[in-house]
């Protein structure tokens, strides 16, 4: 069965792609964008090994959420692909899934460290340390390992879908930073300040080592960005602005 989605989640997904080589998140084709479309039961991601110079709409493939079938496009989807529908499959909120090699971010993966909450930048996005996860088995590399290292995310967050949206990122262990949002352009949003953290956090571990800072200065970080007495930005004002990098440079 083929389903044909519109433009609109396409045209997103392109554009989150396009963006990660040009912040910096990536290099060669390492990285990949995803979005989904619950009512229709599908999501939407990069194809596997396309180089983000050449991507177009009709590269795009569409993905069945439940059973990761390709149900439209003629191309093989991301080799990340099951990760990213693990991940819908078990956070009810999230909209879009990004995943990238960048350089600071995958530093603390490879030393199997979570990024730590070291300031207010990071608490500005982050309730908390983003985590690393335990290493994959043998048995979980060997069989269905795109999958299961959804479910090592999965299993170190208990399925919880408040701590999935409290923390929007995780890092897999020897690996590198999957982020999620409540769309893919979010999900984009926040690899680009899971590595902007990263990169902070090594600067200031470096200098000397660092204690937590008070826990009433990060609440009141988070909160005036998040929960229901939010008040930073204006409601009719998108709270960051549309950037020229996330289109091509080319486009009309």
């Amino acid at each position: 069965m083929t389903v044909r989605l519109g433009d609109g989640l396409r045209q997103e997904v392109l554009d989150a792609n396009l963006a990660i080589p040009q912040v910096g998140l990536a290099t060669l084709t390492w990285g990949n964008v995803s979005g989904v479309d619950r009512e229709a039961g599908v999501f939407v991601i990069k194809p596997s090994g396309v180089r983000y110079e050449d991507l177009t709409l009709d590269h795009l493939v569409t993905v069945r959420l439940s059973d990761g079938a390709v149900v439209d496009g003629d191309l093989r989807p991301s080799t990340d692909t099951e990760t990213h529908r693990c991940l819908y499959l078990a956070f009810p909120s999230v909209g879009g899934v990004t995943h990238t090699h960048s350089t600071h971010a995958v530093a603390f993966a490879q030393a199997r460290r979570d990024v730590p909450v070291l300031g207010t930048t990071h608490a500005d996005t982050f309730n908390g340390p983003i985590p690393c996860t335990p290493d994959l088995t043998p048995e979980q590399c060997a069989k269905d390992y795109e999958y299961n290292t959804g479910r090592v995310i999965v299993e170190m967050l208990d399925g919880d879908d408040d701590r999935a949206t409290e923390v929007p990122a995780a890092l897999v262990a020897n690996h590198g930073p999957f982020t999620w949002g409540g769309s893919a352009r979010t999900s984009l949003e926040h690899a680009i300040i899971c590595e902007a953290v990263a990169d902070i956090a090594l600067h200031t571990l470096s200098l000397a080592p660092a204690s937590p800072p008070p826990r009433h200065l990060l609440d009141r970080h988070y909160t005036r960005k998040h929960g229901p007495d939010a008040y930073y930005g204006n409601p009719d004002v998108r709270a960051v602005p549309q950037l020229p990098h996330l289109t091509r440079p080319d486009a009309p």
